[in-house]
């Protein structure tokens, strides 16, 4: 029967920095218990040398015949086998960091075998549904599990220091609202209701602002109902915060400096690469309006002014099906995403999106077809979503009645009518800006990965058929 518990009391790393300084055949006189996973096992007659790796890296385990208890079974573990460790710090005379072995466990046996010389596994498919084996055999995969894990302590961390509170909202939502997706629905048995996963939490985190919460932030799932892709996972995490009498320009500041933070305390820079490209997290980041940059793109003055026909033109011109319902906003949001997107590597701001396609954004003070908005863009993807909160009840419900039009000519991205939102408003937000940052496309900009599906521990996957 294999132990209940092990005195463990050593990790690799820790060892192979404490004892750096060993001469080769240097004994250290210190005795340490490490536990991990056999990940490669030699035999030579009376010696078995192992490579065991823990969850902080490698370090050799060295048996001997005369000096290991049970000597010959440790020399027939399976790769892959947890085994618990006691013995003496050592560099070989080859010069290898090692621990000589004087007792040892098996802890658990490993049942499927990880393979002769194991090198890791190059099946995705094995990879993601099976990532128990995979963050064993890839240390890379884990290296980036590591980073996602401390870049959401640096994100959490500089929101306190802001004087942000954090806070949990439902998942469970009556309404399917928040932002433009199409959602997952579920019943609730004992209520005899239909629900739906939350698009995305802004709804409510504003509904405590007008409680009186001044600043308040959440980093939680939300559930999109769409495709798959490297850039895409249905469940994904999100960072939305709100911070009363900020306007966008607040928050545009705020959003360059938490990111370049959060880069800075993870990697110790802001200066790295991104799949093999020099990328810049460092802050201020450029901001240009939307209208300006598909100008440049399209070699043609367009704005949410430009008539409805060439918009529509230019759009179908680059293979996008035009929609009967979309307006010019909606065309020049289109125009931008078919000819700007991939050229935007750096962190950028794009500013001044359209009413049209902003129903919860307060309208530009100089333009009232536009909207006090920004995304930001880095390595050619949507990267995070800000504005000035619309505060006024009234075009509030007009936004949203006209997401129902939309819905009804056919839309499925569009908003439902919250009256819960509506009536909360009524009883007054003040100027307050928000912001939404997705975690898992920071956590691939951190972790130097072009797949989604390398930041999430287990991403959604088409279930195996019989």
């Amino acid at each position: 029967m294999t132990p209940y518990t092990f005195d463990h009391n050593a990790y690799a790393a820790s060892l192979q920095e404490a004892y750096q300084h060993l001469e080769n055949g240097e004994e250290s006189g210190a005795q340490v218990n490490v536990a991990g996973r056999v990940m490669l096992l030699r035999t030579q007659g009376k010696l078995a040398f192992a490579t065991m790796r823990d969850s902080t890296g490698e370090i050799q385990l060295f048996a001997l015949a005369q000096v290991t208890k049970d000597f010959d079974a440790f020399a027939k573990v399976h790769l892959g086998d947890w085994v618990g460790i006691s013995g003496e710090v050592v560099r070989t005379k080859r010069g290898e960091l090692s621990i000589k072995v004087a007792n040892w466990v098996l802890l658990a046996e490993a049942q499927h075998n990880f393979g002769d010389k194991w090198a890791g596994i190059a099946d995705h498919d094995l990879r993601y549904r099976h990532r128990e084996a995979d963050l064993w055999a890839n240390p890379e995969s884990r290296l980036a599990l590591s980073r996602r894990s401390a870049m959401l302590r640096a994100v959490r961390e500089r929101c306190w220091a802001a004087g942000f509170m954090e806070v949990e909202t439902p998942i469970l939502n009556p309404i399917a609202t928040g932002a433009t997706a199409r959602p997952f629905l579920t019943h609730h048995n004992a209520l005899d209701s239909e629900f739906f996963l939350r698009i995305a939490p802004e709804l409510w985190l504003k509904r405590l602002v007008v409680g009186g919460y001044e600043r308040v932030f959440e980093i939680g799932r939300v559930f999109r109902n769409e495709g798959v892709s490297p850039r895409h996972n249905p469940e994904f995490t999100i960072l939305e915060l709100y911070a009363a009498y900020w306007n966008v320009r607040d928050m545009m500041a705020f959003t360059e400096e938490l990111v370049a933070g959060v880069a800075l305390d993870v990697l110790g820079t802001t200066e790295t690469t991104y799949q093999g490209r020099a990328f810049s997290f460092a802050a201020p980041w450029p901001r240009r309006p939307m209208a300006e940059l598909a100008s440049e793109a399209v070699g043609e003055d367009v704005s949410v002014h430009t008539s409805r026909e060439r918009l529509a033109a230019l759009v179908s011109e680059r293979g996008v099906q035009v929609h009967e319902s979309w307006g010019p906003g909606r065309l020049l949001a289109e125009l931008f995403e078919a000819t700007c997107e991939e050229s935007l590597w750096n962190p950028t701001f794009v500013t001044d999106y359209p009413v049209e396609v902003s129903p919860l954004a307060r309208r530009h003070q100089s333009d009232n077809d536009l909207t006090e908005r920004f995304e930001s863009y880095a390595a050619t993807r949507e990267l995070s979503n800000g504005f000035s909160e619309l505060i006024d009840p009234v075009d509030q419900r007009s936004r949203f009645e006209e997401q129902a039009r939309l819905a009804a000519a056919g839309d499925d991205e569009t908003m439902a009518i919250d009256e819960d939102f509506i009536k909360a408003l009524e009883w007054g937000l003040p100027p307050t800006a928000g912001l939404g940052v997705g975690m898992d496309r920071l956590a691939m900009l951190i972790a130097d990965v072009g797949n989604i599906r390398e930041v999430i521990a287990f991403p959604t996957l088409k279930p195996l058929r019989d």
